[in-house]
């Protein structure tokens, strides 16, 4: 079974920028999230549907499947509104790839990075641009930010752009 195991942060500060490439749009889509979340993300020119599990510490089942772009469009359409706007970027960091979320729409000014392990105790060096570790925080799990966005004055990070 494919397993998800990841840990997420606020970002503090914009020293992610400096080894971050050009970052790929994304907008993303709740179709389900009771038992198990269902996600609709179009990421620059791919699209994917992605299930994922419930939750057991840090780690879930995850499986994801390329769909085509069109078919993530009227999907899309059907989701819970409004959807998840961002722009991702891909950050190395001392033999770790981190991902730099920077939130649009609703969610305008948060900034959260999440960092994907092996295993749940693998260890890995925080850069010093991490903030607080918001991993068991559902406040800023994406399938609720849809619903209840946080911007800086509700205890997200703006970060300049």
């Amino acid at each position: 079974m494919p397993l998800e195991i990841e840990r997420k942060f606020l970002v503090d500060g914009d020293g992610w920028r400096a080894n971050a490439p050009a970052g790929v749009r994304f907008c993303q889509g709740y179709l389900a999230d009771e038992l198990a979340t269902v996600r609709i993300r179009r990421a620059g020119d791919r699209a994917c549907v992605t299930i994922k599990g419930r939750r057991h510490g840090i780690a879930r089942p995850e499986y994801e499947y390329l769909i085509p772009v069109s078919d993530a469009e009227e999907l899309l359409r059907i989701c819970r509104q409004p959807l998840i706007e961002k722009t991702r970027y891909t950050v190395p960091h001392a033999g770790h790839v981190w991902t730099v979320d920077v939130f649009g729409g609703r969610n305008s000014g948060l900034v959260l990075a999440e960092i994907e392990l092996k295993s749940p105790d693998e260890p890995f060096l925080r850069p010093r641009w991490l903030g607080r570790e918001v991993t068991h925080d559902r406040r800023y799990r994406n399938s609720t930010l849809a619903i209840a966005p946080i911007q800086p004055s509700d205890g997200g990070h703006l970060s300049a752009a």
